[in-house]
């Protein structure tokens, strides 16, 4: 991949200083029922009533601190907004470049409510030929203060959508006044289209494969998504 990112800045194809970044759900090869108990002797089992196949009511009453899957250990109990079901998954994120929407980085951690901004800040040091100075756009769940201020700490100014719903947002009207700020947000747009081309044409709706490792070694072959994108692009300015 870092092959392919070094191909693409030579042919003028990537921007060194505007970049976006976004999360995805990638649901795991296993079902709600491979779901127990982590203590030692204890086993939920069937229903008494019903067979395996029974209807049951599982809303709070398991937790990933408590339970986890005996198909797939590392795979977590997540769900996108409090009005979506909970799904055994992990969290791919991708950051891209604002030029064409080309993939600088991918990786893929275990899901939590943290782990979006926590992976964008793993991965802030790993753009090749970084400038000086860059931004950052995301959507409103970036926006949290502790993450803004890592940002300038690390000299990338966040281009980070505003969410006011019952909150002051951190990114105040310093930001927001530039129109590269609003370019950025039309731009952060550009990291979807390789999130659902994962999904779909990568086949990363759902893992094939069980474990972290092996995830994550499919959603970093998903990154063949720059090579159809440098194609067309050159194809266009041929």
């Amino acid at each position: 991949m870092a092959a392919v990112v070094r191909q693409a800045k030579r042919r003028g194809l990537m921007s060194s200083e505007h970049f976006s970044v976004d999360g995805t759900m990638v649901e795991a090869w296993a079902s709600h029922k491979s779901v127990r108990p982590k203590t030692e002797g204890r086993d939920e089992g069937p229903p008494e009533c019903g067979g395996r196949n029974a209807e049951v009511n599982w809303r709070g009453q398991r937790s990933n601190e408590t339970h986890e899957s005996k198909t797939d250990p590392e795979a977590r109990l997540y769900r996108k907004s409090s009005s979506a079901e909970a799904k055994l998954c992990y969290l791919g994120h991708g950051r891209t470049e604002n030029r064409h929407g080309l993939l600088v980085n991918v990786r893929l951690t275990q899901a939590s409510g943290r782990a979006e901004r926590e992976a964008a800040l793993g991965m802030a040091p790993e753009i090749p030929g970084r400038s000086p100075r860059l931004t950052l756009a995301a959507d409103k769940g970036y926006d949290g203060r502790r993450w803004v201020r890592q940002r300038h700490k690390l000299q990338v100014t966040p281009h980070v959508a505003q969410n006011r719903a019952g909150r002051r947002s951190a990114v105040d009207g310093r930001t927001t006044r530039h129109e590269g700020y609003r370019a950025s947000q039309r731009k952060r747009k550009l990291v979807e289209e390789f999130c659902g081309w994962a999904k779909t044409v990568a086949g990363l709706r759902k893992a094939r494969w069980r474990g972290r490792e092996r995830v994550g070694w499919l959603f970093t072959l998903a990154a063949a998504y720059n090579l159809v994108r440098m194609t067309n692009l050159m194809a266009a300015t041929a």
